[in-house]
């Protein structure tokens, strides 16, 4: 439903988005990832038509943006970064003004309105001006034009900026419900977002798509994904030590004394160990009962977003397995 070609844009002598290609199908919540100044809310106003692309091309339902504008902007919804809007009207004349923008009238726009203020909760500022609004009120309201069309495609520039954690939440269900009928892509530079909502991630950086997966396929990227926590009672440092030495999916562990006579270990598989590595929590269990130690924690690492974020956009670190 959107598909981008090899697009690109340039400033003068800046080129903030370098040839960029992806596809989002209905049904799918792609999150566009990138640190500030990485060519996320450039390459969504190119694919909304609000920028020309200096190259390659966008087409949202079929329709390619630049050649048939009107028609690829009727299927979009876009909620821009910062939530502009007219500070001088009202909330309801506002969402009326919307409505009749995207051809809807009478009846129609009518019910439009009441499901959009019931959707994101506008009832009880109706009626003041926007310039009144909290931040978080504001971007609802910009939120409601964007879908008061029920559109097919949503682009949405950082959704949850400025809102409260309830705020927020509600905003993030609101879109994971969305997604299991539309196609939508949204930016944002808040990790947990990610694996809350998004069935899939972009991480963009220097106007590059850098890594392309689901949450989990992009987790397990992380040099940490895999690896095996343990904190045990009754044993001693050298014990463990000694025992988990023969353990063959076993890459290396931290063993670290810790109070009250407990021992935890970080324990990280091989690389090579193929099946045996998914084993190696089991390995460890076995392991503490046939030394007759109490294992008080036990759970496997499945990698943490964040690292993988920061070492493909931070090359100095080296944090992830496998990066380009």
């Amino acid at each position: 439903m959107i598909k981008v070609e090899n697009l690109s844009k340039t400033f003068g002598s800046k080129r903030a988005v370098d040839d960029v290609s992806f596809e989002v199908r209905k049904g799918e919540v792609l999150g566009f990832l990138g640190p500030n100044g990485a060519g996320k809310s450039t390459t969504m106003r190119m694919i909304t038509g609000f920028y020309p692309a200096t190259a390659g091309k966008v087409s949202v339902c079929g329709f390619d943006v630049s050649e048939n504008p009107i028609a690829a902007k009727v299927k979009m919804g876009y909620l821009p970064e910062a939530a502009p809007s007219y500070q001088e009207m009202t909330v309801l004349s506002f969402l009326n003004f919307a409505a009749e923008m995207r051809g809807l009238r009478g009846e129609d726009r009518r019910k439009a309105v009441r499901r959009v203020v019931e959707t994101c909760h506008l009832d009880m500022v109706l009626g003041q001006t926007i310039d009144t609004l909290s931040k978080g009120f504001k971007h609802r309201t910009c939120l409601a034009q964007s879908i008061i069309h029920d559109p097919e495609v949503l682009v949405l520039d950082e959704p949850t900026d400025g809102l409260d954690p309830n705020q927020k939440h509600e905003v993030r269900t609101l879109i994971k419900r969305m997604g299991e009928t539309k196609a939508i892509i949204f930016s944002t530079h808040i990790l947990e977002e990610v694996e809350a909502v998004c069935s899939r991630a972009i991480i963009i950086d220097r106007g590059r798509v850098v890594a392309d997966g689901t949450p989990a396929e992009l987790k397990a990227r992380s040099a940490r994904a895999g690896a095996v926590l343990v904190t045990l009672h009754g044993a001693s440092v050298e014990a463990v030590k000694e025992k988990l030495s023969g353990i063959a999916a076993l890459h290396h562990a931290d063993v670290c004394p810790a109070p009250e006579g407990r021992v935890t270990v970080e324990a990280f598989p091989s690389p090579d160990a193929g099946a045996e590595r998914d084993a190696l929590a089991g390995r460890i269990a076995e392991m503490a009962i046939r030394e007759s130690w109490k294992i008080e924690q036990l759970k496997t690492e499945e990698g943490r977003l964040e690292e993988v974020f920061r070492s493909i956009t931070m090359p100095d670190t080296q944090l992830v397995k496998g990066a380009a």
